[in-house]
């Protein structure tokens, strides 16, 4: 069972989502919150495997509550449940470290799905999204190209098996996968990974492809 926390300031919503995900037995909702620092704190206190994230919020909206989690709990997914689907807020949620990126307005069974998803490494995002998204790597791409890199692996003090690991996170592999195809535990997978965003200072898969790309690394 996968602990989730759900984390918005509308009270309606948030008290609707957690009882629409409480009939399936594949999650546990072990809290809400109704503020950024609500879940900060929330999560210091009862940690969930998996976050739900408004993105407007007062006191700290959700992007601000992402990384300030992500930089204390680095094992921890969070995706992005909003209304927002305007670039410069996927990008900066992304950025902050969000590994996924769901509309509200999607079904219960489609957000469970999603979860078990990021579980396996993946980066699940509504349609709508995932389209942006490669908006902003195609922008990314092209202003790449204006500036020679001269970063290489060692820069950054990654080893042989960590840039392997890299090679097929940019091929779109989950944890599962990668640890299949180098004879590892998904457990390994996972932990190489965590390395690698902590060596690359990035919080994300997409952050941390765009950055091997862009030095040609991969």
């Amino acid at each position: 069972m996968i602990r989730i926390g759900i984390i918005d300031d509308n009270p309606t919503l948030l008290r609707n989502l957690r009882q629409n995900l409480s009939i399936f037995e594949e999650v546990e909702v072990v809290f809400s919150a109704n503020s950024g620092l609500d879940a900060v704190s929330k999560m210091n206190n009862t940690p969930a495997e998996v976050l739900l994230m408004d993105i407007e919020m007062p006191v700290m909206d959700g992007i601000e509550a992402t990384q300030k989690i992500k930089e204390e709990h680095l094992e921890v997914k969070i995706m992005m449940l909003t209304v927002m689907d305007r670039e410069d807020k996927i990008f900066e949620a992304i950025k902050a470290g969000a590994s996924g990126y769901l509309m509200k307005d999607e079904r219960p069974s489609k957000i469970i799905a999603a979860i078990e998803e990021m579980m396996e490494g993946g980066a699940p995002m509504s349609p709508t999204v995932a389209l942006k998204t490669l908006q902003i790597l195609r922008k990314q791409e092209i202003a790449g190209k204006e500036i020679e890199s001269t970063q290489s692996p060692e820069d950054f003090n990654l080893t042989k098996r960590e840039i392997e690991i890299l090679e097929k996170v940019a091929d779109g592999l989950t944890y599962n996968q990668i640890a299949e195809e180098l004879f590892i535990s998904a457990k390994t997978a996972r932990k190489h990974i965590e390395n690698i965003y902590q060596k690359l200072h990035v919080h994300s898969k997409l952050e941390a492809v765009s950055l091997a790309r862009r030095n040609r690394w991969v």
